[in-house]
């Protein structure tokens, strides 16, 4: 069934709070850029600022993930967007009030990735517990479809939005979306109940994912393949407000037009994933996926035309959501089915199961990457 998440209750609600939500962080992301550049019109502060948020999310994931299996995910999904919700007021507080200053926006994105380290990890195990392993890569297809639809929304609008009246209006709009998402996790009925194998500790949780990853070559493929993409190629979010304004002579709409067209295309991709993908994808996609993204950052490079831009950008938007969304349901999937019990006494092989966190922790180590690439809040 094409669109078989959408038969569990708490998933379409837990849909449909993030509809909302998402569109209103992608109207902060842009709108942080563009006040990094109003600050200091530095490119150099435009990345440091990207580096302070999202590099927690890449180094504290795996520990984000120990904590959903100790603490319940609902819970703690409901703590770190109510935290986003606050950093998100104050910061458009800060706007309003002439009071910001850069090293405000870079404490307050630091704040922000954060929070997203614990939530990121938890949020992908809570689909699990949503729909169960046979709706699982459909569930996460539509997550794609959610994140990039608010992906159009969100850019489009607050580059209208900042251009009419000034970048607060993002910040206290996205504040404003967290209810939507918080609602949601209030009326779900799945807690997400904490792993007894959590009891292990952090430490060795940590590594025993290690263990796994290094023994199992799909998972160290595809871990390799998301930090070299990663790095390569998947950063190209971070200069596209440099592209606006210093290539292309563009103001705050533009480059929230350029935002829109990136979501389009990666909006395209995620509905391609969700209505065709059976299964696990094979690592050959993932890895060709991954050599279009590289070729296209070039491409991108030397573009000097607004429309060719925005056409460029489309197809980094789809490919990128082929690349990161098959590379999570990947590591998801890849796990045998004895890794995710949660019995944990005696040795792997001899007829007992391994701690279910190891593989959840494996799998949030490569969500992690895909988030910091896409510097965003699914």
């Amino acid at each position: 069934m094409p669109l078989g998440a959408f038969r569990h209750r708490d998933f379409r609600l837990f849909w449909s709070g993030q509809l909302v939500s998402l569109i209103g962080t992608w109207m902060q992301s842009v709108g942080q850029s563009w006040l990094v550049l109003e600050l200091t019109g530095s490119p150099f502060h435009l990345g440091l600022v990207n580096a302070l948020q999202f590099t927690p999310i890449l180094l504290l994931s795996p520990v984000g993930g120990t904590l959903s299996d100790r603490l319940g995910k609902r819970r703690i999904l409901l703590v770190t967007q109510a935290a986003m919700m606050v950093q998100a007021f104050v910061l458009a507080v800060l706007v309003r009030s002439g009071h910001v200053r850069y090293w405000h926006v870079a404490v307050l994105a630091v704040i922000y990735g954060l929070g997203r380290a614990i939530d990121i990890p938890a949020r992908q195990a809570f689909l699990t517990d949503l729909v169960g392993k046979p709706d699982l890569p459909n569930a996460v297809a539509l997550n794609s479809v959610v994140f990039n639809g608010a992906r159009i929304v969100g850019p489009g609008l607050a580059g209208l939005l900042i251009a009419r009246f000034d970048v607060a209006v993002a910040f206290f709009l996205n504040g404003a979306s967290f209810v939507a998402v918080l609602v949601a996790l209030l009326a779900i009925r799945t807690e997400g109940l904490p792993d007894p194998a959590g009891r292990l500790g952090v430490r060795k949780g940590l590594i025993g994912a290690v263990s796994y990853a290094a023994a199992t070559p799909p998972v160290a493929f595809t871990l390799g393949l998301l930090v070299v993409v990663s790095l390569l190629a998947l950063n190209f979010n971070v200069i596209v407000p440099l592209i606006a304004r210093d290539v292309l002579n563009e103001g705050a709409q533009g480059f929230g037009l350029l935002m829109s067209s990136l979501g389009a295309g990666a909006i395209v991709g995620a509905l391609g994933v969700a209505v065709l993908r059976r299964g696990r994808p094979p690592l050959s996609l993932l890895a060709g996926s991954g050599a279009v993204l590289c070729a296209g950052v070039v491409v991108l490079a030397l573009a000097r035309q607004f429309a060719v831009a925005m056409a460029v950008l489309a197809v980094l938007g789809c490919f990128q959501i082929i690349f990161s969304t098959g590379c999570n349901t990947a590591l998801q999937l890849i796990t045998p089915d004895a890794l995710r019990a949660r019995r944990r006494d005696g040795p792997p092989g001899r007829g007992r199961a391994r701690p279910r966190r190891w593989c959840s922790i494996a799998a949030a180590r490569g969500t992690s990457m895909d988030q910091v690439a896409r510097g965003a809040d699914t």
